[in-house]
């Protein structure tokens, strides 16, 4: 179970490891969105006591990866639309900010590490072909990577933390395919050629347009939707 995030401790208790299993199982659809969660089941399926699954849960919902609601119980967050473009709004934020901090705190062995990355995924079928833009969790992740390089304890807490799973599991429930496969890897060649140069505010304001460009595209598909609906 790929787990490579670094604001997610070893797992060395009970309720460690069952929160590492479901948040994997819900990221990758293998407990849908949406659906109810039933801790009698859980506690089973994981030979686990109640007190130890909820310990998990917490953690789940603070990933906003679950939903609990007064006199409902828990529930897997559902992937909207709506979610996703706020996401976006958070990231596209967020992030310009960890690209102008990168250009200041980035080491040489990172940006080293971020060519090499780049590199490989410069080599990918899929994006050859224009078709996606495919990118592994953690170590393989450029915007991941970018946040790592701000070095800010913060940053990293709320976008590797919090938010990162979440952004992962709309990835995988709304699909890789893109129109701008190739333009997205050449705006983030662009970015860290920013971040190398030591512009940041350079940085900053290309990754906000990269953002913001992915944003745009998934509105843009939400507006043909809509008008195919009609």
């Amino acid at each position: 179970m790929p787990n490579n995030n670094p604001t997610h401790r070893q797992a060395v208790t009970t309720a460690d490891k069952v929160f590492q299993q479901l948040q994997f199982a819900i990221v990758e659809g293998e407990i849908a969105a949406g659906s109810k969660i039933s801790e009698p089941e859980l506690a089973k399926r994981f030979d686990v006591s109640r007190a130890t699954l909820r310990e998990a849960l917490s953690r789940l919902e603070k990933c906003h990866l679950i939903v609990r609601k007064p006199n409902v119980g828990a529930r897997v967050v559902e992937c909207t639309i709506e979610g996703l473009l706020e996401i976006y709004q958070v990231r596209e934020a967020l992030e310009g900010m960890a690209c102008r901090l990168a250009a200041e705190n980035m080491t040489k062995e990172e940006i080293v590490d971020m060519q090499a990355m780049l590199d490989m995924h410069a080599k990918s079928k899929a994006l050859k072909d224009g078709i996606a833009y495919y990118q592994e969790e953690g170590d393989l992740d450029f915007h991941y990577k970018v946040i790592l390089a701000s070095h800010n304890q913060q940053l990293i807490d709320l976008l590797c933390g919090q938010l990162y799973h979440l952004v992962r599991m709309y990835r995988i429930q709304f699909g890789m395919n893109s129109p701008r496969a190739t333009k997205a890897f050449n705006e983030h060649a662009n970015i860290l050629q920013a971040i190398i140069d030591g512009d940041g505010e350079l940085a900053e304001i290309l990754m906000r347009r990269h953002i913001g460009a992915s944003r745009k595209n998934i509105e843009q598909k939400i507006k043909q939707l809509s008008q195919n609906a009609q």
